[in-house]
């Protein structure tokens, strides 16, 4: 969800915004990455990436530790086990963002249904 709400008059953003109102934000590291890599790639202006700064300021980025590098290694092996979808290579940068959030203890809010019924996590999403 976070990525939504930097594109102006998003409406999946508006979709999101009852269920984040009021709640304090953290994203991984990794969506901090894909944010400026999607940012840098496609050029964004100067007030776009002001924007972008200012998001970010207002949400705590969680860093990789030796805590959530641990979780991360469980949560992919409990996928593996069960055969759940987040254990494939290319998803290595969904597990970040879920192992982040089973290591804090919260929901991860997103829209992405790769989250279905991973073990251990939290997932909230809306449905259009």
């Amino acid at each position: 969800m976070f990525s939504a709400r930097l594109i102006p008059d998003s409406l999946l953003a508006q979709r999101y915004e009852p269920v984040l109102a009021g709640r304090d934000e953290f994203i991984s590291f990794q969506t901090l990455a894909e944010v400026l890599y999607g940012a840098q790639l496609r050029n964004w202006g100067a007030a776009r990436l002001r924007r972008l700064e200012a998001t970010v300021a207002k949400t705590e980025v969680v860093h990789s530790g030796d805590e959530l590098i641990r979780e991360y290694v469980n949560f992919r092996v409990a996928c593996e086990r069960i055969g759940h979808a987040l254990h494939q290579r290319e998803h290595d940068a969904d597990r970040w963002i879920a192992a982040t959030a089973i290591r804090l203890g919260i929901p991860l809010v997103s829209n992405d249904g790769i989250f279905e019924d991973a073990p251990g996590l939290q997932w909230i999403t809306v449905s259009a």
